[in-house]
């Protein structure tokens, strides 16, 4: 007997759960674009093609969803049919997925000062994640049966979710690690970093959770849908891991200027992403070339009782009145 509850059920969870966060990346690409219009046009391109992704893993979702719950409405024996907008949901997931890695791999790459050692392994366990969850749905499409594709190509889907999982705990501790190389001792500019470092680890810390757990339900689970309701999800958390990434960039450059009046220490804090992460500081003799001298030419005029007047011109760098009383004489400097 087939359990509806953690099939169809599973499945219409995930896609209502899915379309929230949907509408979460739509509302953070448009408050992107409105904060960052002068963003360089190589990210500007990257949140289009991510939102664009995100709009058809939707569609595909919805589809699979109509498929199932509503053309087959009651058909319990269809429960084991793999339709191929279900089996484009996994692919779409991983092309998303592999984007934002990339992207986070790419900030790695410049905060380590463009070493590729560490870099380059990433990049390779992003394409082979994505390799697999290509290989996936090929499969499911070709397929067509749940049951088939369970003892043909369990790995394939096993291999793809724990792949994801690795490269988010390696991006996460990376990140965390070297933004906190940047710290110096006393400065204003440590409590961004740990909002940063924060950042970094809720990031990591979600789309990891998501994709484990699903990868759990999947290993323990054979016989029900609860690994694609979840999965469903982890691509909605890729997507907003990246936009959040981006859209937190303004309150983090005011929170440094904030820091920088407060502490005369550090000057010129610039938080620049994802291209690049400075901290730019100048001494006193940067900051003592921008005071301005003044120059002030006096008169002197002294009179005496014998109605002679004497005129004398000085230059000094510091202007002060005197008055001087001394044997009938009046001194104005």
């Amino acid at each position: 007997m087939v359990d509806v509850h953690r099939t169809f059920g599973a499945l219409m969870v995930g896609g209502i759960v899915a379309a929230v966060f949907s509408g979460i990346v739509t509302a953070q690409t448009f408050a992107y674009f409105k904060y960052y219009p002068d963003d360089l046009q190589a990210i500007k391109s990257l949140v289009t093609v991510v939102w664009f992704l995100d709009f058809c893993h939707t569609i595909f979702v919805s589809t699979s969803l109509w498929d199932h719950l509503i053309a087959h409405f009651g058909d319990t024996a269809r429960i084991d049919f793999i339709p191929w907008s279900l089996a484009m949901t996994i692919a779409v997931t991983a092309i998303l997925t592999f984007l934002v890695h990339l992207f986070f791999v790419y900030r790695i790459f410049k905060f380590s000062l463009n070493n590729f050692f560490i870099a380059v392994p990433l990049a390779m366990l992003a394409c082979a994640r994505l390799c697999f969850a290509c290989l996936t749905t090929a499969k499911m499409i070709k397929l067509r049966s749940l049951a088939l594709f369970i003892e043909r190509y369990t790995w394939s889907f096993t291999c793809g979710l724990a792949l994801s999982s690795i490269i988010d705990i390696f991006i996460t501790g990376l990140l965390c690690y070297l933004l906190n190389r940047n710290r110096k001792k006393n400065s204003s500019m440590n409590h961004v970093l740990d909002s940063l470092m924060l950042y970094a680890f809720e990031n990591g810390a979600l789309t990891c959770a998501a994709t484990f757990v699903s990868l759990i339900c999947w290993i323990t689970m054979h016989t029900n849908l609860i690994f694609m309701g979840l999965h469903f999800v982890i691509s909605k958390f890729y997507a907003n891991s990246l936009l959040a990434t981006l859209n937190t960039r303004k309150q983090l450059q005011q929170t440094g200027h904030r820091s920088q009046g407060s502490n005369s220490g550090d000057r010129n804090l610039a938080i620049m992403f994802p291209d690049s992460f400075e901290l730019a500081r100048t001494g006193n003799k940067s900051h003592a070339a921008n005071h301005v001298r003044i120059q002030v030419d006096q008169t002197k005029i002294s009179v005496s009782d014998n109605s002679s007047a004497t005129l004398t011109h000085c230059t000094n760098d510091s202007a002060e009145i005197q008055y001087v009383k001394a044997r009938g004489s009046l001194v104005h400097e």
